[in-house]
């Protein structure tokens, strides 16, 4: 009689509306350092990720009593790797889902906190592009730097809106909207330092930001990095700061084109989002309905926008012979996702971004009955 891999039905359990990983190696070992044999045994009578399990349930199906159950899952409970409301349970995804919250909680022992690292570094580069499609890196874009409307944005008379981005293109949005901020970890670039990849655009500390009543929520939850900002100008100053350095405001959008409360600052070598696209040249579905267009007068070729280009979607064009006319900037419009970080850090304001595209965002981002956000957060 075939003995049954508990790690291997959990595994197909772990699928949540397009989000699901295949059969692999890596992906079990890194399900055997979030559980044990015990817990996984447990896991094995749950329902697939959609749906929660009660202790009743768990009890007539497993045979062990309710406060065994309890004992064995405290842990995985605990570390962030099982979801509890109440006396129910249920599985999360791998990412996201136990991924931010493995990392926010910081709860395990460090062995494990570094193996999960290596391990999620590797399905990052390895796996998730490939598991990936279009319609999902659609959930999520790119949001234009904070001065957009005021400094960044050129009129383009092909589009009907034309002299501003709409609210849902720019991060400005979700501060004229709130008074409350906080920042978080990045738990993409903390991978990449336990894993000893860190990242060189920034620290994981300088994080992802959080609005509303949300971001007293982090703190109460006790996440990992977790600070609140004294006032919208420190909040204002914040996320300047992340456009200075390179990184990428970037969310998902829960209802239509209303956008998350919760905003990544993304770096192209570390992002869960724009890195896996970026290595497989799949960016089209994350891009934003902008793109930076040069004025060659003011351009003095010094490449800080092909430096900070998240994506490495600008090289600088020497000119052949002696024709000096000849040299520019130039972008790989392939490469381009739109988000105007070379625009923000110009120096001589040479750059505007344009609109050339009028793409909608999906109508709802609901996997399975939660919304990216809720496993987000």
């Amino acid at each position: 009689m075939t003995e049954v891999d508990d790690y291997e039905v959990v595994r197909q359990k772990l699928v949540l509306g397009p989000l699901k990983y295949p059969k692999h190696r890596k992906i079990k070992k890194l399900m055997k350092v979030f559980w044990n044999e015990e817990e996984i045994k447990i896991l094995s009578h749950f329902e697939s990720a959609d749906k929660t399990i009660s202790l009743k349930e768990l009890e007539e199906r497993s045979g062990l009593s309710k406060d065994e159950i309890k004992n064995i899952l405290s842990r995985s409970v605990e570390v962030g790797t099982v979801h509890k409301i109440g006396s129910k349970y249920n599985l999360e995804p791998l990412i996201p889902g136990i991924f931010e919250k493995y990392f926010q909680r910081n709860k395990d022992t460090e062995e494990n906190l570094k193996k999960a690292a290596i391990l999620y570094r590797d399905i990052m580069k390895e796996i998730l592009p490939q598991q990936v499609g279009e319609d999902e890196w659609r959930l999520f874009s790119p949001l234009l730097p904070l001065d957009a409307n005021e400094k960044l944005i050129e009129i383009n008379k092909n589009f009907d809106v034309q002299s501003q981005a709409l609210p849902y293109e720019t991060v400005k949005n979700l501060i004229d909207k709130h008074e409350q901020f906080a920042v978080i970890t990045c738990q993409c670039r903390r991978i990449g330092e336990l894993s000893g990849e860190p990242c060189e655009v920034a620290p994981a500390e300088m994080g992802c930001f959080v609005a509303g009543p949300a971001a007293q929520m982090q703190i109460m939850m006790g996440i990992h990095g977790a600070r609140l900002f004294k006032d919208k100008e420190e909040a204002i100053e914040f996320l300047k700061e992340t456009e200075k350095r390179g990184l990428v405001h970037n969310t998902v959008f829960d209802k239509g084109n209303e956008s998350s409360v919760f905003v990544c600052n993304c770096c192209g070598c570390h992002c869960g989002v724009l890195y896996p696209p970026k290595l497989f040249h799949t960016i089209g579905a994350i891009q934003s309905n902008y793109a930076p267009k040069w004025n060659n007068e003011l351009c003095t070729k010094c490449e800080i926008c092909m430096k900070k280009c998240p994506n490495e979607a600008i090289y600088h064009r020497f000119p052949i012979e002696t024709d000096s006319s000849d040299e520019q900037m130039v972008l790989k419009d392939e490469l381009c996702i739109g988000c105007g970080i070379c625009a923000v850090n110009c120096p001589n304001g040479a750059l505007k971004m344009v609109k050339v595209r009028n793409s909608e965002r999906p109508e709802k981002n609901l996997i399975g009955n939660k919304t990216f956000t809720e496993l987000l957060l």
